[in-house]
C-alpha cells in the first residue's frame, strides 16, 4: 500500500505539500448516515491552527471544504474529499535553503530516496501536511462518537517541565491544552525563554480514549497497540511511543505491573488498556516522546548540495515547540486507528459470571 495511504477499512490518503496551493484527503470507506459538516472539522483544524499564541506566526484560516461524500448533512457511503487551501505561503523565505541540507529534516533522505526534493518548506515532510491527517481524524471522531468511544490528548511535559497535578477540564481551558492549570504558566514561560534563545524543545503528549469496547484489535502482528504505535510514530516530529506503563514496566515486578481480573473488568490499568494487541475495554493510554522542532535561529554545521561545508542559521516563521500544535494530530491517528479497527469483526458482549 503507497506511503500516503492509512488503515485498511476506515482508509484515508493525504495529499499537498506545505508551500503547495492545498493540503486534503480522501477518506474511502467512512459508513453512510454520519451527521457531518465542515464546521465538525473545522473545530479540530483550529486546534492545530499556526497563528495562534505560542505558535508559529504563519497566519493561516485553514477553512475546510468537503467537495464529495457528503448529503444533505450526512455521509453517504462513498469517497469523502476533503481540501485546505494554502494561503500564507512564503516560499522565499526559503531562497537560501534551496542549496543545503537543513539538520534535523529529511531534506537529505528525501533527495537521497527521490533524486528530487521541495525545499519549500520541507514539501510532504513538513509539520503542515498534518492538518489533512486532523481533518480526517475529525471525520473518525464523528463515526466513533455514535458509539461512545472518545479520545482526548494533553500535554504531560514540555522542556523539563511536567505536569504535577491533572483536571480533566482545563485542557482546553489553556493553550498548551495542559491540565495543570499552574504548570501551564510554567510550561508557557519556558517556551518564551527558548524563543528568546533562538531555540526550541520537546515534550510529551498523552493520548486517552474512552469507551472502547474489548476485543478491538488483531492478534499478531496486526496488534491494537502495534498499529496506534505505528500510526503515531508517522508523525514527522514523535520519537517514540509508549502504552500504558511503558518504559517503567522495565522497573517494575510482575506483582505490580500486572492487572487484577475482576468480574467486572480490571482492577487496574497498567497495560494502558491493551493486552495480547487487544483493547481490554479500559481506557487506553498512550503517550508519545515530541522532538525539539529542527528549525532553530542558532548557527548550525551542514553541507551543501554540492558537498562543500556551510554554517547556517534558518530565519523564516517556525515553531518553537511542535506543542501544542501536535496534540490534536495525536488526537486524529488514534481516531484513526480506532475507527478502522472498528470496522473489523469484534465482539459486543462482555463476559459475565
Amino acid at each position: 500500500m503507497p506511503g500516503n495511504t492509512f488503515g485498511r477499512l476506515f482508509r484515508i490518503t493525504t495529499w499537498g505539500e506545505s508551500h503547495g496551493p492545498a493540503l486534503g484527503a480522501v477518506i474511502d470507506g467512512c459508513p453512510p448516515g454520519v451527521p457531518l459538516t465542515a464546521e465538525d472539522i473545522q473545530h479540530d483544524l483550529e486546534r492545530r491552527r499556526p497563528g495562534k499564541a505560542l505558535t508559529s506566526p504563519r497566519r493561516e484560516p485553514d477553512r475546510v471544504e468537503i467537495l464529495s461524500g457528503v448529503f444533505q448533512g450526512v455521509t453517504t457511503g462513498t469517497p469523502i474529499s476533503l481540501v485546505v487551501t494554502n494561503r500564507d505561503v512564503r516560499s522565499g523565505d526559503y531562497d537560501e535553503l534551496a542549496a543545503v541540507y537543513r539538520p534535523g529534516h529529511a531534506d537529505r533522505t528525501y533527495e537521497q530516496k527521490y533524486g528530487i526534493r521541495d525545499w519549500r518548506g520541507g514539501g510532504r515532510s513538513s509539520a503542515r501536511e498534518t492538518v489533512a491527517r486532523v481533518a480526517a481524524g475529525a471525520v473518525a471522531r464523528k463515526f466513533l462518537g455514535r458509539h461512545d468511544i472518545s479520545v482526548k490528548a494533553y500535554t504531560l511535559a514540555l522542556g523539563g517541565v511536567r505536569c504535577k497535578h491533572f483536571d480533566w477540564v482545563e485542557i482546553d481551558r489553556n493553550a498548551l491544552f495542559c491540565p495543570d492549570a499552574e504548570i501551564a504558566q510554567a510550561m508557557a514561560a519556558r517556551l518564551r525563554e527558548v524563543r528568546e534563545a533562538g531555540d526550541s524543545i520537546g515534550g510529551i503528549v498523552e493520548i486517552c480514549a474512552r469507551g472502547c469496547p474489548a476485543g478491538l484489535g488483531e492478534p499478531v502482528f496486526d496488534k491494537l497497540d502495534a498499529r496506534l504505535a505505528a500510526a503515531l510514530m508517522s508523525i514527522g516530529a514523535v520519537k517514540g511511543v509508549e502504552i500504558g506503563e511503558g518504559f517503567n514496566a522495565a522497573a517494575m515486578l510482575g506483582s505490580e505491573n500486572n492487572d487484577p481480573v475482576t468480574l467486572e473488568g480490571y482492577g487496574a490499568n497498567h497495560a494502558g488498556g491493551v493486552l495480547g494487541g487487544l483493547s481490554t475495554g479500559m481506557e487506553i493510554i498512550v503517550r508519545v516522546a515530541v522532538k525539539p522542532i529542527p528549525s532553530i535561529s542558532k548557527p548550525q554545521l551542514t553541507v551543501t548540495t554540492e558537498g562543500q561545508p556551510v554554517t547556517i542559521q534558518i530565519k523564516g516563521r517556525h515553531d518553537v515547540s511542535a506543542i501544542p500544535r501536535i496534540v490534536p494530530v495525536c488526537e486524529a491517528m488514534v481516531l484513526l486507528v480506532l475507527a478502522d479497527f472498528w470496522l473489523h469483526p469484534h465482539p459486543k458482549v462482555t463476559l459475565s459470571s
